[in-house]
């Protein structure tokens, strides 16, 4: 499937941030067993591995829905232009990251695209194995229309795991019937919980970050016996009929590069617009490095041009 790439030639700052990933974060993530451990170890790491600016805000809040409940983190940066959300659905691999790991990437995403964003903080395995992800995520998602926002009023947005829940909350809303969000952003997309991916194979060597032993071992930790062709936990064997608009993000390297490639074409398959992008020479989820290397401010720059067009459309 032919899609837009990034530019070949690779900056300083980021070819310093591959380096980083791939001889910091890769083996701390593939040695620790502990996911407790690991938690703290992600959060701690994020403090000076990421970027924040001193005008994002963060304000705790609680979610309610149903009779369920969820917290969650309002991430703000700037005056919105728009009266709209983007419902952010961190990665981790089900089992690690949070506010402390993503509340930048949110807000950045709310700044530049002029919406607010909202980040729950959703039960993690080995402690809360499927669906209780699924679960927060999709009471998140009610809690906004509870709010008074309609379908039309929200961005699902994640990476990684994140953006698989985002395809699996998806699958559950087209369903039910819900109202349908404006749009989807999924970054680097973990959608197939069988690891059928041909990249799996090809891009081993060059993944910077994700060790196979780590995928494999918190996948069985969220799985916990379901079936993995389940759509449920992997939503690239769903029904997508009726699906929003897509625009979903990949590094050329990673192992999940095929994830992305096939969900774009599923989602395509079902009649809905997707949109791919691949960027060189990066790694898993690089626009969490915003504000390090040009490359991550780039692809944010293109997230927020894909949501303001749907924004400025649906104001027209």
């Amino acid at each position: 499937m032919s899609s837009p790439k990034g530019g070949s030639m690779v900056s300083l700052a980021q070819r310093v941030m591959n380096a980083r990933t791939r001889y910091l974060e890769k083996p701390l993530v593939a040695c620790v067993r502990s996911q407790p451990l690991l938690r703290r170890a992600s959060g701690l790491y994020a403090r000076f591995a990421y970027k924040t600016y001193s005008d994002m805000r963060f304000t705790p809040t609680n979610l309610w829905a149903e009779e369920a409940s969820v917290p969650a983190l309002w991430c703000d940066q700037g005056t919105p232009r728009f009266d709209g959300v983007i419902l952010y659905l961190h990665g981790g691999a089900f089992t690690v990251g949070g506010a402390a790991t993503h509340k930048h990437l949110a807000a950045r995403l709310a700044g530049v695209c002029g919406l607010r964003a909202l980040l729950p903080e959703y039960r993690l395995a080995p402690e809360h194995p499927f669906p209780a992800a699924l679960d927060d995520a999709l009471t998140a998602y009610r809690a906004l229309l509870a709010k008074g926002y309609d379908g039309g009023q929200i961005v699902l947005a994640g990476d990684s795991a994140g953006a698989g829940l985002v395809y699996s909350s998806l699958l559950h809303i087209l369903a039910e019937g819900l109202p349908k969000p404006r749009c989807v952003v999924a970054i680097s997309p973990f959608v197939d919980m069988e690891l059928s991916g041909e990249s799996f194979t090809t891009n081993r060597k060059s993944e910077l970050m994700l060790p196979m032993s780590w995928i494999k071992r918190a996948g069985k930790m969220y799985l916990a016996g379901t079936d993995p062709t389940d759509p449920r936990v992997s939503p690239l064997r769903g029904e997508f009929e009726g699906a929003p608009p897509s625009f979903i993000l990949v590094a050329a390297g990673e192992v999940l590069r095929d994830d992305s490639h096939r969900m774009v074409a599923r989602l395509r398959e079902a009649g809905a617009a997707a949109e791919l992008f691949e960027q060189p020479d990066v790694p898993h989820i690089w626009p969490t490095l915003l504000g390090r290397t040009p490359e991550a401010d780039a692809a944010i720059d293109r997230i927020a041009a894909f949501v303001r067009s749907h924004f400025n459309a649906r104001h027209a």
